[in-house]
Formats: C-alpha cells, sequence, structure tokens
C-alpha cells in the first residue's frame, strides 16, 4: 500500500456532489482530464496536488465558485470510509476529533487537523503538514464537512464562535452564512474554528464501543500500513532540523549518523517516493518561512542560518519555493496583520 497523498476514494465526494447538481461524471471526467479507471481500485492513492486540481476544475465544471463549501456541508461519515466508522462509534466528541487526527492519514497524508483549549473555547486549526497553503476549495470543505459531522456526533445544533480562512474573501460572503451561520474572517495566519471547550464532552449519538474495537482495529492496521513507509524520510527531516543551525546535513553525513551508506539511504528514501534532495528543500523551506515571520531576523541572518552562500543564493531559492522573494513574503504578512487591524 503507498502513502502517496491522498486515497482515491476522496475523489468519490466530487463525483457525488457532480451528480447532486444534476452533471454526469463521465462527463466531468473528461472536462478534468481525469480517468476513471482510477476510482476502480478502492486502495489505490493519488497526490495532494491531483484532487486540488479536481476541486477546481469541479467548481468550474459546475460553475459553482463555492464547491468546496459545499460539498463539505453535504459530507456523511460514509464518506470517509473506516475514520468515518471510527468517528461515528467514538464515546465523546473529543475522541472522535482524536481519531480524526490519528487516522486522517488513511485518506490524506498531507491534511489534518490539531485543536487547543484556549479558556472556554476550543480553537480546530486546520492545516498542511508540509510547508505550503491548502486550496481554498480543500479547505473550505474540510471545514464545511467537520462543523457538519460535530453536529451530527452530537445530534444537536453547534454554534460556532468563529471561523477563519488563510485565503482572501470571496466577492459573495452569503454562502458562509448559509453553511456556517456567520462570516469568517479571510487573509488570517490559519484555517480555523472556534466552539465552546463544552462540546468536546458531547456523547455520540451514534457510540458503540463493540463496533469501535473492531473498526478502531482495522483503523490502525491500516495506519500502520501508511506510516511505516515514511519512518525513514521523518526521521531524516528531524534530523536535519536538529542540525540546524549548527550546520546543514550532506548526504554523507546523514548515511553516518543512520548508520549506513549513501546508496543505502537513497534507494530507501526512493522506495518512499522520495529524495535527499527533496528533503533538503523541504527543511530549508520550512524553517525559512518560520524565521521569516519573526521581524527580528534578516534576510541576511535568515540565509547565514540556512547555511546558503550568500543572500542572494536564499533569495533565488525562496523565489523558486513559493514565487516570491523574502521581502515580497514578509510585505504580504504585513499587509495581512494591517487588514485585520
Amino acid at each position: 500500500m503507498k502513502n502517496d497523498g491522498v486515497a482515491v476514494t476522496m475523489v468519490y465526494p466530487i463525483m457525488k456532489s457532480i451528480v447532486h447538481k444534476g452533471y454526469h461524471t463521465e462527463a466531468f471526467c473528461q472536462y478534468a482530464s481525469f480517468d476513471a479507471r482510477l476510482l476502480q481500485d478502492v486502495e489505490g492513492r493519488i497526490a495532494g496536488e491531483e484532487l486540488e486540481r479536481l476541486m477546481i476544475a469541479a467548481a468550474d465544471f459546475t460553475g459553482d465558485d463555492y464547491f468546496g463549501l459545499h460539498q463539505g456541508a453535504m459530507t456523511e461519515f460514509v464518506d470517509l470510509g473506516i475514520l468515518g466508522y471510527v468517528m461515528m462509534h467514538s464515546k465523546t466528541i473529543a475522541e472522535s476529533l482524536a481519531a480524526y487526527q490519528r487516522y486522517n492519514v488513511i485518506l490524506c497524508s498531507g491534511f489534518n487537523l490539531e485543536w487547543e483549549v484556549q479558556g472556554s473555547e476550543v480553537v480546530i486549526r486546520m492545516y498542511l503538514q508540509h510547508p505550503g497553503q491548502m486550496s481554498r476549495h480543500c479547505v473550505e470543505d474540510m471545514a464545511s464537512s467537520l462543523y457538519r459531522l460535530i453536529g451530527r456526533l452530537g445530534n444537536r445544533h453547534i454554534e460556532l464562535l468563529g471561523i477563519q480562512f488563510a485565503h482572501d474573501a470571496p466577492p459573495d460572503l452569503s454562502p458562509y452564512l448559509t453553511v456556517f451561520g456567520q462570516t469568517p474572517s479571510f487573509g488570517c495566519d490559519n484555517n480555523c474554528l472556534r466552539i465552546s471547550r463544552d462540546i468536546l464532552d458531547y456523547s455520540v449519538l451514534y457510540s458503540d464501543a463493540k463496533l469501535l474495537s473492531v473498526f478502531a482495529a482495522i483503523a490502525e492496521e491500516t495506519r500502520g500500513e501508511l506510516t511505516e513507509a515514511t519512518v525513514l524520510s521523518e526521521r531524516v527531516v528531524q534530523w536535519m532540523k536538529k542540525s540546524m543551525p549548527a550546520f546543514f546535513p550532506s548526504l554523507q553525513q546523514t548515511a553516518v549518523s543512520f548508520g549506513t551508506s549513501t546508496r543505502t539511504l537513497q534507494n530507501k528514501l526512493k522506495e518512499e517516493k522520495t529524495t535527499f534532495n527533496d528533503l533538503s528543500v523541504l527543511v530549508r523551506k520550512e524553517l525559512a518561512i518560520g524565521y521569516l515571520r519573526k521581524w527580528e531576523y534578516s534576510v541576511g541572518e535568515i540565509a547565514y542560518a540556512l547555511h546558503f552562500s550568500e543572500p542572494s543564493a536564499f533569495q533565488s531559492a525562496f523565489k523558486k519555493w513559493t514565487g516570491l522573494t523574502p521581502s515580497q513574503y514578509r510585505a504580504n504578512m504585513k499587509q495581512q496583520h494591517a487588514s485585520k487591524q
């Protein structure tokens, strides 16, 4: 079983939405240049970028500029496969969200959630597990589906205390009022939902301990199969981060640290569909974005901390990664902060 991006079953809800809007899936597949035969392999996986491309194509195909938002609002537990069944039979909403967090890798290796109790509120943050930003349709699908499922789990109306999205606001905000009962804040640092702390303790309507043990065992086994192959690459990433800023490890240094040869290390990473260079770029990009969010560091200092030969080399690399220079990235952040004040 491959851990590449997302399960192909994540395309099923898109097809369901296409049909719900009165269109034929065959016509959509042709429009989006998507091979429908991939859907026949229920254990197949596609790249996360492909799912995002299909979401955008579906919005264009149906003329629904809020396709992700509307799709999420129709989400059923069955759409999440084994993850949905574990959530549905958990004892409380807190345990159900913990199951989502633990087993979401079965559906999407790149998207997940985390939550933090802040006084009487809970902030549920939706994020990418690698540098970058979720596309608008994908994050709105995730937000509206979570909101719907939390309500279904507790069998009661859930009042949101706030919604934040990192993307810019579209022209018409009325669809959000229909789905969430309020207008989100846009251009924020995070994608998150805010709910009352008490909601975490709500009992789940469908909770069944016996069924939970069955479904959780299946989910755990599936999760283990998916994450086993990524252990080495994750360890290499952590090794690189720990080495910085003292030094930026070379392939040779990394191989020595892991007690193997460079050839064996490269071969094992290749089996995980990655390379040492890919991981190096990933780490540098993630650290660069983190440093740039801290105003006390100059671009030159960041370049030095990331072990670039000179600031211009860092600037060129960052623009290649994000399409923006470090200065432009910071200017965008300042603009976002100013707009929220």
